[in-house]
């Protein structure tokens, strides 16, 4: 071995830093300090706990309405879909406008996909789209079954 590796390995030996034990009475004391230093996020949901459906779709329809990017479009999509329920009509149409604000037609199509899981049976997804085919002919929004008929 060259005096070169005998030095490297003589350097990593002797400047490790010997393992400290730390009583737990001192740890208990560090955790409680920075409990106490941290900041508490607000709870966001907890303004909307009583909301009705109306509450809702009118709350969402007016962030739809004052989307300006796509990343705010899809972070709506996000929390509306979130809810154990499926948007309105009225919902669904403000976020399809909104796609076509930010002219974002993917997520126009993906729009009417979080439809179709959310719904119960196929007959609901059916009165969805009866009731969304003028915006849809309107914005020319294509649905995927349409686009790829061999995936559906």
């Amino acid at each position: 071995m060259s005096s070169l590796h005998i030095l490297r390995a003589a350097a990593r030996c002797s400047f490790r830093p010997a393992a400290r034990f730390t009583p737990a009475s001192r740890l208990l004391v560090q955790r409680t300090q920075v409990k106490t230093f941290s900041a508490v996020a607000p709870l966001r949901s907890a303004a909307h706990e009583n909301e009705s459906f109306e509450e809702f779709s009118e709350r969402y329809e007016n962030e739809f309405n004052a989307v300006n990017d796509v990343f705010e479009l899809q972070r709506n999509l996000n929390n509306a879909f979130a809810y154990d329920l499926v948007p309105s009509p009225s919902v669904i149409t403000a976020a399809l406008r909104a796609a076509r604000r930010v002219n974002d037609f993917p997520t126009a199509v993906r729009i009417f996909e979080g439809v179709k899981f959310k719904v119960e049976n196929p007959q609901q997804y059916e009165e969805y789209l009866r009731e969304l085919e003028p915006i849809r002919q309107e914005l020319g929004i294509s649905l995927k079954e349409w686009m790829y008929p061999d995936h559906a």
